[in-house]
């Protein structure tokens, strides 16, 4: 089965876990990718000092079924093999929040499932995220509400 794990939790993530979780004799190449709460925002006024992420009931279905989907998608073979946590609560700046790992026989092909990946959980999961700043300012973003 090309997806082995996806986890939304609350504990933090162990990159390592899931590199260990997707090695295999086959793979000759593994792409993994740590998203990682920054200091700054284009939605932020002034200095990010943490988010609070939280998520819809079934978020982990929908991770799930975004996994399933990127590998069907690019991976018809079966061959790849995926992995993804993406963590909710309050996260301080420097802390993870996504882990994403795609290991394949060859490099193009874990680049590309790996950023497949992140981009498609960033878009359809939901998964919010209540960003606060040095000021004390709060806003929400990724609510998929008009702008």
């Amino acid at each position: 089965m090309p997806v082995v794990h996806t986890a939304i939790t609350t504990d933090p993530i162990d990159q390592s876990r899931l590199e260990a979780l997707v090695s295999s004799a086959h793979a000759g190449a593994r792409v993994s990718f740590a998203g990682l709460i920054r200091d700054h925002d284009e939605e932020a006024e002034g200095t990010v000092v943490g988010l609070d992420y939280s998520c819809h009931p079934d978020a982990e279905r929908f991770l799930a079924d975004v996994a399933a989907a990127v590998a069907t998608e690019l991976d018809p073979e079966g061959k790849a093999i995926l992995a993804v946590e993406h963590r909710v609560g309050s996260l301080a700046v420097g802390q993870v929040a996504i882990v994403a790992v795609a290991a394949s026989a060859h490099r193009h092909e874990a680049f590309g499932l790996c950023q497949a990946l992140v981009d498609r959980v960033k878009a359809e999961v939901p998964i919010w995220k209540h960003q606060h700043e040095k000021s004390g300012r709060a806003s929400w973003s990724n609510l998929g509400l008009p702008r």
